[in-house]
């Protein structure tokens, strides 16, 4: 029988990979809403909480996963957004509590 290394170290190297994703399932599945919520979060505390322009909000929340959508109510002070397919929402609740996520 010959000897395949390469082979070997492929199949352990996938082997490894699948355990780790078992491993970390939870969190891996929770991390497309992390996603939408800290944005909404952040560009609502940026615009209601330090009163910042919009543009200068947007630039601030800005990651390396893209937002595919930030939709501001201003008379509502209320900032949902998408992202990875899921969608959260933030709302300025006064001076006194700031922002805080929509269930």
């Amino acid at each position: 029988m010959k000897r395949r290394p390469l082979l070997t170290l492929m199949m352990a190297l996938l082997i490894t990979l699948f355990g780790w994703l078992w491993i970390d399932r939870v969190a891996l599945r929770a991390f497309p809403d992390i996603i939408s919520a800290y944005t909404a979060k952040e560009y609502c505390s940026c615009r209601y909480v330090m009163l910042q322009p919009a543009d200068y909000c947007r630039g601030y929340v800005k990651q390396s996963v893209p937002i595919s959508d930030l939709l501001e109510t201003p008379e509502e002070k209320r900032v949902t957004v998408s992202g990875l397919g899921r969608s959260n929402s933030a709302r300025w609740l006064g001076a006194r509590q700031g922002c805080r996520l929509e269930p």
